[in-house]
């Protein structure tokens, strides 16, 4: 379901945000021995026995860039695309980032990993670029799928890697940074920014995962959820939807799943005179509901990967909708630019879509309308299929495993079964056979409680609302299927926090992720549930904006300490002992730094910039002071700006040091926010006035209002 193959033609308000074809492209071998398998994204399995760090202080040492021979620079990486067929037989050349720019320097991430990086190529990865869409507004699998050790500045080589998840394992593919183009432009995926690279080389780590650049070109988007989480989606059918779709689909989104859709498929990607492209697939963004007409108005914001092209129905830019709702929530809501991304109607929605793709660690998005606090667990089993069976034989011999389902009286589903097969990757294909078909049965004693067809796809995913028991699962596969592994997960839902014996949570938690801790006696095991900030628990930043500012519709340097130091401050100090608050002239200057329209106030949306901020650097202090001592010191520091792509020299760091550290150089949280806030803010603003960036002119005006006010 929901295959996408669309390429790039040459020619107080409810708001909920996704934290944030006819082909199919077969998933690779990744000739790992089951003995060698890591498991967790923190000892991952070398793709093709390659080790990152080893390469690249080989090539240092050496003097020399790296230069992938399992992935080489010439057809066989390409594949046989449909463009490249004869008899045009164009020349493809590989290109370094160093070699495409001539005045700037490249980056593998400016300022922030964002959507609106990604402009989408020749090639027909949709649902590969949607998918990543919808990752970027996750930072916590973000971080799993981009390592933050390289870069184009500090130990270059010419070698990055990504991290993929397959089949129960974390992956990491290294590759070089040549990039492939056709008649001087990109035949991949290109940036929006001229001197960033993660996209394109991203695109080619899982370009190499999957056996080529052509592997790429049509796909469905749920694998790639499923590659860049290790997580579990479902597949909503939206033309025959369930009357709880959109709840389903708010939950998602407040609990940060990934979200993907596409349009119908057609033999050739056609554009609609809506503005909707058919066989395509789109990143789920948001959702919203909003006054209208006297009625409440349910919204769904999309973002499309080829950068423009829009919807031109109701609710998109400039529709006359926006004039009929009030003031505020069209200021926080409504946006005019050509950048792919729009609002439609719930109803539109599932008019013009086929499918919605929803993808999180655990089945999060089926806890709507949820009194009670609930925890879901996961029993992973991975095992082989036996081949040359009989149905009858199979049926019999086929692994079975036990699960109990004690809770009564679940209002909503409560068991959601994922089977994935692995797949053989045919290099020497370019179109790989169908896969076989694989199911599973589900039984309650003797009784079948599910039992469908076989269903040729690589995951299988199933939800169920399941009475207390005990329940046995089979997987099976077709009878035409060869002898091949599999992962089973089962997912059991517990409310008030019980947890079934021998289970274990996520299979995607991040070493210092801010939504985990580990909890327990289970600690070795890996056993884990989601501990939310008490900061973050009941104080979304609406309801906290709308709590300081006295329903007014701004907040003064004033409120905003309260904030900082009535929150923020006193949750991170509370494991840490006493510590100083945020001062009234930081609680200025941080609010001047924010201050998009210089008037001395933050509104909603300049507040959330800087909550946002408060929240990653809040996980960056924690995860720094090793010691809880309740400061960083200048090491700190150099670490941190180089994790977000900042390499300053050391005579800056040391005055940063001294401006914001107390008498022994030490720097205490408040004054950490402060400077990275300045830092980042400074470093942008740099970029955006610099024509060449080397330098900047100003007007006596521009830097009397840049020093002064910031």
């Amino acid at each position: 379901m929901g295959l996408a193959c669309c390429k790039e033609p040459s020619h107080v308000m409810e708001r909920n945000r996704n934290p944030a074809p006819e082909m199919y492209s077969r998933k690779p071998e990744p000739d790992v021995p089951k003995s060698e398998r890591a498991g967790n994204v923190t000892s991952t399995v070398k793709f093709k026995n390659q080790d990152f760090v080893q390469l690249r202080d080989h090539c240092l040492n050496h003097g020399v860039l790296f230069q992938d021979e399992t992935f080489p620079v010439n057809l066989s990486s390409i594949g046989p695309l449909p463009f490249l067929e004869k008899p045009y037989r164009p020349v493809i050349e590989w290109r370094r980032p160093t070699e495409i720019l001539s005045y700037q320097s490249p980056l593998l991430i400016v300022d922030s990993v964002s959507r609106f990086d990604i402009l989408q190529g020749p090639i027909g990865d949709c649902w590969v670029l949607a998918a990543l869409g919808s990752l970027t507004l996750q930072p916590r699998f973000l971080e799993n799928v981009i390592p933050r050790d390289q870069g184009f500045q500090h130990n270059y080589a010419g070698i990055f890697h990504f991290r993929f998840w397959y089949l129960g394992d974390w992956l990491d593919v290294v590759i070089d940074d040549r990039l492939p183009f056709l008649n001087g432009e990109y035949l991949s995926v290109h940036p929006r920014s001229r001197n960033e690279f993660w996209p394109p080389l991203l695109e080619k780590a899982y370009a190499k995962l999957h056996g080529s650049y052509q592997k790429l070109h049509m796909g469905y988007i749920s694998e790639a959820l499923v590659d860049f989480t290790g997580g579990v989606q479902i597949s909503l059918n939206l033309p025959r939807p369930s009357s709880y779709l959109f709840e389903v689909v708010k939950a998602a989104a407040k609990s940060g799943c990934l979200m993907g859709c596409v349009t119908p498929p057609v033999e050739n990607n056609i554009y609609e005179k809506n503005g909707i492209v058919q066989g395509h697939a789109y990143t789920v963004v948001e959702t919203a509901e909003v006054p209208y007409m006297g009625m409440k108005e349910r919204l769904i914001r999309l973002w499309n990967p080829y950068g423009h092209k829009e919807w031109i129905g109701a609710w998109s830019d400039r529709s006359t909708e926006w004039d009929r709702v009030p003031k505020q929530y069209k200021k926080y809501l409504y946006e005019d630019k050509d950048n792919g991304e729009f609002w439609m109607s719930y109803e539109d929605f599932q008019e013009h879509f086929l499918f919605l793709h929803v993808c999180n660690n655990v089945p999060t998005f089926l806890d709507f309308e949820v009194q009670r606090s609930n925890m879901w667990s996961v029993q992973t089993h991975v095992d082989r299929w036996v081949q040359g069976l009989s149905p009858e034989g199979a049926f019999s011999r086929n692994p079975r495993y036990l699960i109990q389902v004690q809770e009564p009286d679940m209002k909503n589903s409560n068991v959601v079964v994922s089977l994935t097969q692995k797949l053989v990757n045919d290099t020497r294909s370019p179109q790989p056979p169908e896969p076989p078909g694989i199911r599973f049965v589900i039984l309650k004693d003797r009784t079948t409680v599910y039992n469908k067809g076989f269903i040729k796809q690589r995951d299988v995913t199933g939800i169920f609302q399941l009475r207390p028991g005990t329940y046995t699962i089979i997987p099976e596969i077709s009878q035409g299927g060869q002898e091949s592994e599999f992962i089973l997960r089962i997912f059991l839902k517990n409310q008030n926090n019980y947890r079934a014996p021998n289970t274990e949570l996520s299979p995607v938690v991040t070493e210092h992720s801010p939504m985990y801790s580990e909890v327990g006696p289970n600690k070795e095991a890996g056993t884990y549930r989601q501990v939310m900030p008490k900061w973050n628990q009941d104080n979304s930043y609406e309801n906290i904006f709308l709590r300081y500012a006295n329903q007014a519709s701004y907040l003064d340097a004033s409120q905003l300490q309260g904030i900082l130091n009535e929150i923020v401050q006193k949750d991170l100090m509370a494991s840490r002992g006493s510590g100083d608050g945020f001062s009234f002239d930081s609680c200025r200057s941080l609010l001047a730094l924010m201050d998009a329209s210089n008037n001395g106030r933050l509104t909603l949306q300049e507040f959330e910039k800087l909550w946002r901020n408060l929240y990653k650097y809040k996980d960056i202090f924690e995860r720094e002071d090793e010691n809880n001592s309740g400061f960083l010191y200048i090491s700190n520091l150099r670490r941190v700006t180089e994790q977000e792509g900042l390499f300053i020299n050391d005579t800056t760091l040391q005055l940063m040091t001294v401006r914001y550290g107390d008498s022994l150089m030490r720097i205490s949280f408040p004054d950490f926010v402060c400077c990275m806030v300045r830092l980042k803010t400074m470093a942008k603003a740099f970029r955006n006035l610099s024509a060449d960036g080397r330098g900047i002119y100003f007007t006596e005006d521009q830097w009397m209002t840049m020093t002064m006010y910031c």
